[in-house]
């Protein structure tokens, strides 16, 4: 036998296998996957755009905000100076037996009102601005000497008009609210049919390779024999085997779960769907009530400019009046209230306008918009 033959031998062999895997049908489960994780980015953009715009709208509307209170602080301090100056004219006048003591005491308590609402105000504008900071990420830390920044904007802006078409068209277009919604609704619609590729078969190639490398070699001096009479010092081999297989997979029964599943996807679509068209209703009928408020919102603006125009007549008037003796200082604080409310109930109505033409933007996308561009 063989391996009675004298000397040394060595073999050794190399086996090296390549194997490749493909799924030629899985009831169109990669190409949903690959739907729905497209669906998921859009969902997690349109949800990042939707906190820019509530962003944006917050910031703006906390600027309109303290610009009003700083417009209110203005006509108090304005109101104060006056009575100041009334105060030390009928102080004056007391002092040359031209006025009495009970004239006096209610200016000055006048005056000690009017310095009370320019203190009070005065915090309700550093509110505001410090309100307006938060928002905008700035510690109030850094700035000079504490001192607020100054707003240079007006209340009384030119705003674009609104028109009923123009706003629900841009509504149904625009609105991110809606867009999440929808996608929602078609990532409930991938949910469905990767529930239904579990109920068709799967199909799976697989093709593979192992070439097989030996060899055989004699170690030392190996003389020939009758039985070997051609002895070489090695030899060489080599083999390679090729396979494929073909893999079909379907589950006969496991007791409906994969039948439940596409039902229960089901039902879940059609609440989606049913929510986006709800949405749409109640976007539209809140778009039509944001319509009708700016409308109303213009003619109060319109209304309280005319009544500050005319209050603010008559104050002046007044105050002419009251340095010539023909009104006493009751009177003249009355036209005074008058004017402060009539310009109080401006500037209210001013920023009650643009907090509803700010809805209007945002409801249409516009804020959204402006910040892409």
């Amino acid at each position: 036998p063989f391996t009675f033959t004298p000397g040394l031998l060595a073999n050794s062999s190399l086996s090296p296998s390549a194997t490749v895997n493909w799924n030629i049908f899985t009831g169109m489960g990669v190409r949903i996957s690959k739907q729905r994780l497209e669906r998921l980015e859009e969902q997690s953009k349109g949800n990042s755009m939707l906190i820019l715009e509530n962003t944006a709208h917050d910031v703006l509307s906390a600027y309109y905000a303290a610009l009003m209170q700083t417009k209110r602080l203005h006509v108090l301090r304005e109101v104060y100076n006056f009575s100041k100056k009334q105060f030390d004219f009928e102080e004056s006048k007391s002092a040359f037996g031209q006025s009495n003591k009970l004239a006096v005491y209610q200016l000055k308590n006048q005056l000690l009102t009017d310095s009370i609402n320019v203190k009070q105000q005065q915090v309700s504008q550093e509110n505001a601005l410090r309100n307006l900071l938060l928002l905008m990420n700035v510690s109030q830390e850094s700035l000079e000497n504490d001192e607020f920044p100054s707003l240079l904007d007006s209340l009384n802006i030119q705003l674009l008009p609104v028109e009923k078409e123009t706003v629900l068209s841009d509504l149904k277009a625009n609105n991110q609210n809606l867009k999440n919604q929808i996608i929602n609704f078609e990532l409930q619609q991938t949910t469905t049919k990767l529930q239904r590729s579990f109920l068709y078969p799967t199909v799976g190639l697989q093709l593979g390779a192992t070439p097989n490398y030996g060899r055989f070699q004699f170690l030392g001096d190996v003389q020939p024999t009758p039985n070997m009479p051609n002895v070489e010092g090695s030899l060489s081999t080599q083999q390679v085997t090729y396979f494929g297989n073909i893999n079909i997979r379907y589950s006969l029964f496991n007791n409906w779960k994969d039948k439940r599943a596409v039902e229960v996807s089901k039902i879940q679509e059609q609440i989606a769907q049913m929510n986006v068209s709800e949405m749409e209703k109640q976007l539209s009928t809140n778009a039509l009530n944001l319509i009708k408020q700016y409308t109303l919102r213009n003619d109060l603006v319109s209304l309280a400019q005319e009544n500050l125009t005319y209050a603010s007549l008559a104050y002046e008037i007044g105050r002419e009046r009251y340095e010539l003796g023909a009104i006493n200082s009751i009177e003249l604080t009355q036209l005074k209230n008058a004017y402060i409310n009539g310009e109080m109930e401006y500037y209210d109505a001013l920023y009650q306008r643009i907090e509803v033409y700010l809805e209007l933007m945002k409801m249409t996308g516009k804020l959204q918009l402006d910040y892409a561009g």
